[in-house]
């Protein structure tokens, strides 16, 4: 069955880098669009970053600049490289695999980044 699992969370001062590693298994990962989102407390879920099947890319206006999806196909991974982080980034992010905007997500369970000011 289709696995999504979140690493790399965690507490950071402002100003700090976190890397958020998803590993997937149980579909072709290198044919899907992978993506990262986050949702804060009392706030929708919402799409931080993109990745294509062949590396194009899209970010949140509010993350670009700061923040860096890349993916391995060979390894089922993609990451999140977050620097500069703001108080504002504490969310729960989630990895995010799609085929197609018309086909069914799957979704991982979630971790945590928590940004202190």
């Amino acid at each position: 069955q289709v696995q999504l699992v979140e690493s790399g969370g965690g507490l950071v001062q402002a100003g700090g880098s976190l890397r958020l590693s998803c590993a997937a298994s149980g579909f072709t990962f290198s044919s899907y669009f992978m993506s990262w989102y986050r949702q804060a407390p009392g706030k929708e879920r919402e799409l931080v970053a993109r990745i294509s099947s062949v590396g194009g890319t899209d970010y949140a206006d509010s993350v670009k600049g700061r923040f860096t999806i890349s993916r391995d196909n060979g390894k089922n991974t993609v990451s999140l490289q977050m620097n500069a982080l703001k108080p504002e980034d504490t969310a729960v992010y989630y990895c995010n695999a799609q085929l197609g905007l018309h086909y069914m997500a799957f979704w991982g369970q979630g971790t945590q980044v928590t940004v202190s000011s």
